[in-house]
């Protein structure tokens, strides 16, 4: 027994016994990373879920946002269109008045016995409610006559000589002109003023 102990290298015991405790704590060192890992895998697990949950939120709110804006676009088409087709209501029921005025008093021209006064009284009368109601909506006559000539609302069809107005003078309007809120819709229709007297003629040539 003795001969067998006395054949052992304690050097190499010791040897063997750090080497199975270090081969221990690689085993433990490599476990722990194992759990580190694990608890990595889980955390990033969490990580994506969350990614995921928020992606989805987004897109949720991305949807409804989506379909609002439709609504809102739809709405906005719907009220477009019925500015448009409903725009002059306000203007019809304006001239109802005047074209019921105009219906009265062509009725009263039909009598033989009308009075042509009265008559054209109402006529008038009609008149300066129509004129009303287009000043109401921004409808302005241009009648310029006796003013000077302005090629931005007056179109001039013929010149006349006259010594008695400065030239360029409107002298007849034959056709008024209106505007719509100051923009021309329709140029006055005008004779304007030249200088000088025309030639006589010399009947005996």
């Amino acid at each position: 027994m003795s001969d067998m102990n006395k054949g052992v290298d304690p050097d190499a015991v010791s040897t063997s016994e750090e080497t199975i405790d270090s081969f221990v704590e690689e085993v433990a060192e490599a476990e722990q990373d194992n759990a580190e890992a694990e608890k990595s895998a889980d955390e990033l697990q969490a990580l994506l879920e969350a990614a995921r949950e928020k992606a989805e939120e987004h897109y949720g709110q991305l949807m409804r946002a989506h379909a609002e804006m439709e609504n809102l676009k739809r709405r906005h088409t719907q009220e477009i269109e019925k500015t448009h087709k409903f725009a002059l209501d306000r203007f019809v029921g304006e001239l109802l008045g005047v074209w019921d005025s105009l219906e009265l008093g062509n009725a009263a021209a039909q009598d033989e016995s009308a009075d042509v006064a009265r008559l054209r009284e109402g006529t008038q009368l009609t008149l300066k409610m129509l004129t009303d109601v287009m000043g109401k909506f921004g409808v302005q006559q241009l009648s310029p006559e006796g003013e000077p000539f302005n090629p931005e609302q007056h179109q001039a069809v013929s010149m006349q000589p006259r010594d008695d107005l400065p030239p360029n003078t409107v002298t007849t309007v034959i056709q008024k002109g209106y505007t719509l809120n100051d923009r021309l819709v329709r140029p006055a229709m005008v004779m304007v003023s030249q200088a000088g007297t025309p030639p006589s003629i010399d009947e005996s040539a």
